[in-house]
């Protein structure tokens, strides 16, 4: 089973971006070549601003989903870890949530 991760991409025009992949790395690098999310085109240079180990596809989904919908302020405070991501999960049963 692969290990899904979550990440926040800060661009070069100072927006945020929000992903899952269970490659970050490879993730970021198709980002930066201008394949993926269509939104980051044009928006570089990208910098990830934060990952987090998930674990299941289903949590990362749903924390994505989640993230997704915070207003800016509360993203920044994600990345420099005032807001705990396990506070934001729906079921307390995930215990692979790591900051990395």
């Amino acid at each position: 089973m692969k290990t899904w991760y979550l990440y926040l991409v800060r661009c070069g025009d100072g927006t945020l971006y929000t992903g899952i992949s269970n490659d970050v790395a490879r993730r970021l690098a198709a980002h930066r070549g201008g394949r993926g999310a269509r939104y980051l085109r044009g928006r570089g240079p990208l910098a990830l601003a934060r990952k987090v180990r998930v674990g299941r596809l289903g949590d990362a989904l749903k924390l994505e989903r989640k993230v997704k919908r915070m207003p800016r302020s509360r993203k920044e405070k994600l990345i420099v870890r005032k807001i705990k991501l396990k506070d934001l999960m729906i079921k307390k049963k995930s215990k692979a949530l790591v900051d990395e």
